[in-house]
């Protein structure tokens, strides 16, 4: 028989008994022979199916898939070919709408600050002329006071020097009139109408717009913590040193020194700052009494007096709040603050070249406070606690 009337050449055989492999197990899915299945076969006991039969499922299968990727690859044509233009479109035509209210609302911003700008310098102006005014009516007051009085002296001397005793006496009464002319003229007072008042450039919009514009300038916030030998008894100093939990006992572990305040529960930090713009944040949530602010080194540490008690003396500046009552309070001088919310956490915000000393709530930028005064020397950022925890953020 010739090589071309040969039939099919054998598909492989079962390594093992040498059959056609013409059933599939299920459990080992792999092919294997009528003996692997029968009795003393390795498959015995297993699901067994055909071997065509499971060839036309798979071929079943194969078609199903091939269906559900060639819907699949109609569904992503038409997606590149509809959708993403429409979403190109739509991206265009949103940052365009996007673009234009930046600059529609920037626009008004810079309207508003030239608006405001144009005004605070008309008030600096008038202000400065005020001034100017006021020094030039002084000088031609006091001029005219010199010439005065040296007339009256002129007078006098001639009196002295030309009058024998009879003249003197006849003069008594002019001598008296010019004396009392004289004493008129009082000597030159201090007077604020003189000084250039700095008040005139506050504005509430320009200061919240510079502190929105500070705060987002700034790199971040101070890293501030406590210094420990400051830390009254009545509070403990978490490891890291940034979280004070108020004790009402006093601690009997807490070894005194000259740093530590021995009453009022107060802490202080151990970096101050002399120069500079300087802002950090405390987490006050937890807290119903506290106070956060700023003192002088020089603030005493030792008994239960004013002296050492934040905002009653004159080394202190502090934001502060006892229940839903919150206060700025420095000198013994207390100035309530209205707040429509109780504040999550309180900013700080120290600008010593302008010797100013503001309170914010770091979730809005809303300034709670604002405070101008003259600081004399290095300040160390403050702390209060008389009811739970405060935190400092960093």
């Amino acid at each position: 028989m010739s090589a071309e009337s040969s039939g099919p050449e054998p598909g492989p055989l079962c390594p093992e008994h040498g059959q056609a492999l013409s059933w599939f197990c299920c459990s080992e899915r792999r092919p294997v022979c009528a003996a692997c299945t029968g009795l003393g076969g390795r498959c015995r006991g297993h699901r067994v199916r055909r071997a065509e039969e499971r060839a036309e499922e798979l071929r079943n299968k194969i078609v199903d898939q091939c269906e559900r990727l060639q819907f699949q690859s109609a569904s992503i044509t038409k997606y590149v070919a509809e959708v993403l233009p429409g979403k190109n479109q739509g991206a265009v035509s949103t940052a365009s709408a996007a673009r234009e209210l930046v600059i529609q609302r920037l626009g008004l911003v810079r309207s508003l600050c030239e608006s405001e700008e144009q005004r605070l310098l008309e008030r600096v102006h008038g202000e400065e002329e005020r001034a100017h005014q006021s020094i030039l009516t002084q000088r031609v007051h006091w001029t005219e006071a010199l010439q005065k009085l040296d007339t009256i002296r002129t007078s006098l001397v001639d009196m002295l020097t030309h009058l024998d005793d009879l003249q003197l006496i006849q003069k008594e009464q002019e001598i008296f009139e010019r004396t009392e002319e004289a004493e008129g003229i009082l000597d030159p007072q201090e007077s604020d109408k003189l000084n250039f008042n700095e008040k005139c450039i506050r504005s509430s919009l320009l200061t919240q717009l510079w502190v929105t514009a500070v705060l987002g300038s700034l790199s971040g916030t101070e890293d501030v913590r406590i210094d420990e030998r400051t830390v009254s008894p009545f509070l403990q100093l978490s490891d890291d040193r940034r979280t004070l939990t108020f004790n009402a006992k006093k601690s009997k572990s807490c070894a005194d020194g000259p740093e530590r305040f021995d009453h009022w529960p107060n802490a202080l930090a151990a970096t101050s700052f002399q120069a500079g713009l300087h802002t950090w944040m405390v987490n006050v949530q937890n807290s119903c009494a506290y106070k956060v602010g700023v003192a002088l080194g020089q603030l005493p540490r030792k008994g239960s007096g004013n002296d050492s008690r934040l905002g009653h003396n004159a080394f202190s500046w502090v934001f502060s709040r006892y229940d839903q009552e919150f206060r700025f309070s420095h000198a013994g001088q207390h100035e309530s603050l209205a707040l429509l919310r109780c504040p999550a956490q309180l900013g700080v915000l120290l600008d010593l070249q302008a010797q100013e000393l503001l309170f914010y709530e770091p979730a809005s930028g809303t300034v709670l406070h604002t405070h101008h005064a003259p600081f004399s020397g290095p300040l160390f950022p403050v702390f209060a606690v008389a009811d739970q925890t405060i935190s400092i953020i960093r």
